[in-house]
């Protein structure tokens, strides 16, 4: 991480009113403190952990180097839309590390797919294994690309004057909600007949954390499509995200600071003024921005008087938490090159192709075998990883759970939770690491480092209730919900983040485009745009 990009609170003495601030350092804080930095306000951006970036941030143990949210991105191996506003909001742009013409395998025991570059590549792939479903996936393909384009109006409504919305919001809505009101599980089906082809083009449902018969077909559209044209790493690592956008911010005068816990935001007269730190100092400014969750802004941050005049208990109740993993962090005295580490993500399911019964009997507890195992290999993707830590490689071994697996040591503390937890986690280790020796049977005796971070660790690093991963569920009825959008019915308080369009850092990077749109009465999309073409 640049140091000069960020002070801690306890340090800072400096101003204590700004034009924005920004509750959070992720990908949709930092983003949105450069759009707004360069339309000329003064931005404060504050981050209760003692690291900035959110689930983009890095962490170090013994030499060695983990991302803890980011595993592959898309959309970005040409001059996209998506890379246009990476390059809008960066000070120079991020570069990106193309993980090749597979940037998927997907096991089924010991049976493998590919996940293959390109949609030509991909059809074909997938029509050479299942002949019979030719034209069903070559319809499936096309329906990705026709959801795409329903979703640029149904987010576009988001940012639109209230009056706009009025006039116009159902038709805008309308072409997207076809997709996003329907579960993924229901229009495959419709699709397709083999068991196995579905299960195969839904193995990524990881990426958004709900199994077939309970996301929105309009989230799996958003990720298969996303990595359509392959898979891309930052160069650097996923601290290149905070590395390269948050010297905008700074650039034009604004602060970031890290261990600056908000307690409450302010309100008077239904309306935000600014923010109450847990020292009980304050800081004022013109406009508040949470990029925090829902859950979090409407049940801690906010004055109770105010979540009730407002109704936001009684909206929260249609939306629920996602659910959360484990994650074990290995390390390795040898570099990638040296265990022939591939660049491609591993999932890994059991023999049975159905995610939600695989899913549900472990959640349930009728059996141990884990629902799905995903193995990054960030030391494989990263060209510039040998530079930094020479002589190494690190992976990540995850799996999805639930927080009820760990509900018995919610309430201790961090490092403290007692052997029988320590034991927990050995066990959930040992599982994740026998499908690391099956499938990747090069590192098997030359592991030097392993660190397992549960649902528990999630709760305390990112401040989440449950550990979830996304944030609310990816399911039909969150695109109903009408207050998901960076407006608020509270002047001056505005959201950004993975709840107002989904999750990844694609969406919460959008997020910040639609809220900076919505704050400046512009349409930012179009700004960016024009700005990339001088």
């Amino acid at each position: 991480m640049a140091q000069s990009n960020f002070t801690s609170y306890k340090h800072y003495k400096g101003n204590r009113h700004f034009d924005v601030i920004i509750i959070g350092s992720g990908i949709s804080g930092i983003a949105l403190g450069a759009i707004l930095s360069k339309h000329g306000k003064k931005v404060l951006i504050l981050e209760q952990h003692y690291t900035p970036g959110g689930y983009t941030h890095t962490f170090k143990r013994n030499d060695y180097e983990w991302d803890v949210g980011v595993h592959y991105v898309g959309e970005v191996g040409k001059q996209t839309l998506l890379k246009t506003v990476y390059d809008y909001v960066s000070e120079t742009p991020i570069q990106w590390a193309d993980m090749g013409e597979v940037y998927d395998r997907v096991f089924f025991g010991t049976e493998s797919y590919e996940f293959r570059k390109g949609k030509k590549q991909f059809t074909e792939y997938f029509t050479q294994l299942f002949p019979e479903e030719k034209a069903s996936i070559e319809k499936y393909v096309q329906l990705l690309s026709v959801s795409g384009g329903a979703a640029r109006w149904f987010y576009a409504e988001k940012a639109v004057p209230k009056w706009l919305s009025f006039l116009a919001g159902g038709i805008m809505r309308k072409s997207y909600l076809k997709f996003a009101s329907r579960t993924t599980a229901e229009v495959m089906n419709e699709l397709f007949t083999n068991e196995k082809l579905k299960a195969v083009l839904c193995a990524q449902f990881g990426d958004y954390g709900l199994p077939p018969t309970e996301s929105s077909f309009a989230m799996h559209a958003v990720v298969a499509s996303h990595y359509l044209y392959g898979g891309f790493y930052p160069v650097g690592g996923s601290a290149a995200f905070f590395d390269h956008i948050a010297p905008v911010t700074k650039n034009f005068g604004g602060e970031i600071l890290i261990r600056a816990r908000v307690k409450q935001i302010k309100i008077e007269s239904n309306t935000a003024k600014g923010v109450i730190m847990e020292d009980g100092k304050e800081f004022t400014a013109n406009q508040i921005i949470s990029t925090v969750g829902v859950v979090n802004t409407f049940q801690h941050l906010l004055p109770e008087k105010v979540v009730k005049e407002n109704a936001y208990t009684e909206k929260l109740k249609s939306t629920k938490p996602s659910l959360t993993y484990h994650c074990l962090y290995v390390g390795l005295k040898h570099t990638a090159e040296e265990l022939q580490l591939p660049k491609s993500n591993f999932w890994i399911f059991p023999e049975v192709y159905d995610h939600t019964k695989n899913l549900y009997d472990y959640i349930n507890r009728k059996t141990d075998k884990l629902p799905g195992v995903y193995i990054s290999f960030p030391a494989a993707k990263d060209p510039d990883f040998q530079k930094r830590f020479p002589g190494r490689s690190t992976i990540e071994v995850i799996t999805l759970t639930n927080f009820e697996q760990v509900q018995q040591w919610n309430g201790t503390r961090w490092m403290h939770r007692g052997d029988d937890y320590v034991a927990f986690k050995k066990k959930i280790s040992e599982q994740l690491l026998e499908y690391l020796y099956t499938y990747v049977p090069s590192v098997k005796g030359k592991i030097d480092y392993t660190e397992l971070s549960t649902p528990l660790s999630a709760k305390h690093f990112a401040n989440y209730q449950y550990g979830e991963m996304y944030g609310i569920d990816h399911d039909p009825a969150r695109f109903e919900n009408r207050y998901l959008k960076p407006q608020t019915d509270i002047r001056n308080f505005y959201l950004a983040g993975q709840d107002v369009v989904s999750c990844g850092v694609g969406g919460a990077l959008m997020s910040a485009v639609l809220c900076g749109s919505a704050m400046l009465g512009k349409n930012m999309i179009n700004e960016i745009i024009s700005s990339a073409k001088k």
